[in-house]
């Protein structure tokens, strides 16, 4: 764990990565309200060297694993849209996202609860200090009280979040250096894995983009609340907010497969220098399905790391890709 600096997590002078002040712009300015319905693309746009790439790809594909790979989730998570940067995704779905359904009216258990649960998952972990279990607590509880509003998990037991949500985020930080370095978080949802990274290395700087604005003011909610000073929420597609801003990773949990979440990122793939995703027990299928997508589009596989969490509750696989933008750094 890094110890508190005054520094703003955001200023370009923290260094680290080669960007940290490069993705300082963006935060938590949300698109207005008379821009929440995107705008058919313009003409030109059709032309775009990696569409006509996409169209020829499409018609070349005849992988049998690939549609079993698709749109794999982790259990309990919403899949965030894959296709929004697409011309057919517009309006329509905008306003299906926005008018998204809550999720079960289901009290959150008390936070005492919560902590114990926490407590259990991290019991063979080391060096996690007691206060971060109970900032995890804390947004948990946020979570699940949110959650009869707005849906943000299918996850319900206390030691199934603090298995399935905090313990697998966690996993991530044992086995990757984030410090220093400036994270998108792609499709956060509820917050994962971003907010676990932000709460737990505060030298790192973590924006968390989710296209759908409820989520997107939760997230805010629970920075501002839990004093997060370097994580800030961003209301909009991880693609456009790339098309300006620069980062070192982008974090991927429970959207979609490894070939979609490449082509996503297709047109901004030299705005980023890892990729790295999240994934449940069929990790390698999908790294077989979307093998020859990520290299055409120049991403990598660098590492996989794979972990069990406790009392069965599923094998994970980290995939760390190197992107474009990290390619001779």
């Amino acid at each position: 764990m890094c110890p508190e600096r005054e520094a703003d997590p955001f200023d370009p002078e923290l260094g680290g990565g080669g960007g940290v002040g490069d993705c300082s712009a963006g935060g938590q300015g949300a698109p207005s309200e008379e821009d929440a319905e995107t705008e058919d693309p313009a003409p030109e746009e059709l032309l775009d060297p990696d569409d006509l790439e996409d169209l020829a790809a499409a018609s070349e594909d005849g992988d049998p694993e690939e549609g079993a790979a698709e749109g794999e989730a982790l259990e309990g998570d919403s899949i965030e849209g894959d296709d929004e940067g697409t011309a057919a995704a517009a309006p329509a779905k905008k306003k299906a996202l926005e008018e998204e359904p809550p999720g079960p009216d289901i009290p959150a258990p008390p936070k005492s609860t919560l902590r114990e649960a926490l407590e259990w998952a991290f019991q063979d972990e080391v060096g996690v200090p007691p206060e971060l279990l109970d900032r995890f607590a804390e947004h948990a509880y946020m979570m699940l009280e949110a959650n009869r509003h707005v849906n943000l998990t299918g996850i319900l037991d206390p030691r199934e979040v603090a298995a399935k949500h905090y313990l697998d985020s966690w996993r991530v930080l044992e086995r990757l250096s984030f410090v220093g370095r400036t994270v998108v978080d792609l499709g956060s949802g509820a917050g994962f894995p971003g907010l676990p990274i932000a709460m737990a290395e505060r030298h790192t700087s973590v924006t968390l983009i989710d296209s759908t604005k409820k989520k997107a003011d939760f997230l805010a909610d629970c920075i501002e609340k839990l004093g997060i000073k370097n994580a800030r929420s961003h209301w909009g597609r991880a693609e456009e907010y790339l098309a300006t801003n620069r980062c070192d990773v982008v974090v991927v949990r429970a959207v979609s497969s490894v070939r979609e979440n490449v082509r996503t990122l297709r047109k901004v793939r030299q705005s980023l220098k890892d990729l790295v995703m999240l994934k449940g027990a069929s990790w390698s299928r999908e790294v077989r399905a979307g093998e020859r997508e990520a290299e055409r589009l120049g991403f990598t596989l660098d590492t996989v790391a794979e972990h069990e969490l406790p009392e069965d509750m599923g094998k994970r696989g980290i995939l760390v890709y190197r992107a474009p933008g990290g390619h001779g750094q």
